[in-house]
């Protein structure tokens, strides 16, 4: 094991001679961005001994602003999975209860915040890969608008949800490092222009318009959570915001239309490990596809070939129309949903997940209860406006997120609401 969270997969310091705002910093990585001279394997078998020739754009920004890469995280196979179980090599630990589950799929950028490892992280979220973990460990995780900061050198698995984002133990650590990673990078088609300037962060909520979406305290979302969700939204009411209940009865598709959606990109995106341009080199000496089978059987954990052969399948010629383009038409109506109350709130409140952090082997074993965990993550990437999750108390002795939305590019006020809570409690 790495370290006593199984928090990293490689352990490094790459120190920059550049002095800038993250300089003295340590900073973790996961293992899905690529960083240059050092092994990125998305914790897959089938990614063993690549090293990429080149850093992301947000390593790049990292080095650029004087921070010391610290190592590589632990995480789920390819960002597949909740609980980060899915890593090929070991599972990361919570730091609050070695019993239980890091969250995922940046499990070990979260372990290693909350363990006092390193004080920020980089991690992901396809669907909440981000907030779950912040959730599950007790810190701070912001999942950007999509496109505010550069997908260029993260490995591909959803492109259409999937966002680079900041982790730390606090909301002014989480915001200075969203600041040195936003902006515009020419090699990401999807990246738009919006940095994220620092010095616009204060305590401050007082008078915005804060709408509680009412299928956020619905059916499957623990009690204790629930009510330690509502103590927070209280506190924000208490520091000035007003409250409305709002409703996006969309949300009902959300999940459908979410793993529908994100396992045909993955049984795309992950056509290349083949043995051939990545992965171990196939036995030549058998037939073409015996070969190309018996690598991918061997790279890739049961999570990932289940989501590639869902994909597939929701691809193929008869279930195209059934699946892919319905789940389209069903993103389209949470997007409406969600800017619809966003034109008249300026926030929305409520749990980040349903529940705490589960037990070791808990939900692994069932497939099917484990995406529902994604239920209150998943609309936000599906309407690619930005999110945070910041520590609101406990519930079963284990941390509990607020997950404040917001409207797209609206990370000033996320971030400003989030540390007049932080502050006041």
């Amino acid at each position: 094991m790495p370290d006593i969270y199984n928090a990293f997969l490689s352990r490094i310091e790459i120190s920059s001679s550049v002095s800038g705002p993250l300089s003295g910093i340590r900073v973790a990585v996961k293992d899905n961005i690529s960083t240059k001279n050092i092994p990125t394997t998305c914790a897959s078998k089938i990614l063993l001994g690549y090293i990429p020739p080149y850093d992301a754009h947000a390593v790049e920004l990292l080095k650029a602003a004087g921070a010391t890469i610290a190592g590589k995280t632990n995480m789920d196979e390819f960002g597949m999975g909740t609980t980060t179980e899915n890593s090929a090599f070991c599972p990361a630990l919570n730091p609050r209860d070695v019993t239980r589950v890091a969250g995922g799929s940046s499990g070990g950028s979260a372990a290693a915040v909350a363990g006092g490892l390193v004080p920020m992280a980089l991690g992901s979220d396809t669907g909440g890969s981000i907030r779950c973990p912040a959730s599950y460990c007790g810190i701070v995780g912001l999942k950007p608008s999509y496109g505010r900061v550069s997908r260029y050198g993260l490995i591909a698995y959803a492109n259409s949800f999937e966002q680079i984002g900041p982790m730390a133990a606090n909301v002014a650590d989480t915001a200075k490092l969203f600041s040195v990673i936003a902006g515009h990078d020419s090699r990401d088609s999807t990246s738009v222009s919006k940095p994220y300037d620092l010095t616009g962060l204060y305590a401050g909520i007082k008078g915005k318009i804060v709408g509680v979406p009412k299928e956020y305290f619905g059916e499957g979302v623990d009690k204790h959570v629930a009510a330690a969700v509502t103590a927070a939204i209280d506190r924000l009411e208490d520091l000035g915001a007003a409250i409305r209940e709002v409703s996006l009865p969309s949300l009902q598709y959300a999940l459908a239309a979410y793993y529908v959606t994100c396992t045909c990109e993955a049984s795309s995106n992950l056509d290349r490990f083949d043995g051939v341009r990545y992965g171990p080199e196939p036995e030549m000496n058998l037939p073409w596809h015996d070969a190309y089978t018996s690598v991918r059987k061997m790279g890739f954990g049961p999570e990932v070939r289940r989501r590639i052969l869902l994909g597939t399948f929701s691809l193929s010629a008869g279930h195209y129309g059934k699946y892919y383009v319905k789940a389209q038409h069903a993103k389209q109506l949470i997007r409406r949903d969600f800017f619809r109350v966003l034109t008249d709130c300026d926030l929305l409140a409520g749990p980040t997940m349903p529940n705490v952090a589960p037990k070791l082997g808990e939900l692994i074993a069932d497939p099917l209860q484990m995406y529902q965990t994604d239920i209150l993550t998943v609309p936000v990437n599906i309407a690619g406006i930005p999110a945070i999750s910041v520590p609101c108390g406990t519930a079963h002795g284990m941390p509990v997120g607020l997950q404040l939305m917001g409207r797209m590019f609206g990370e000033d006020d996320l971030l400003n609401a989030a540390l007049a809570y932080e502050e006041a409690i």
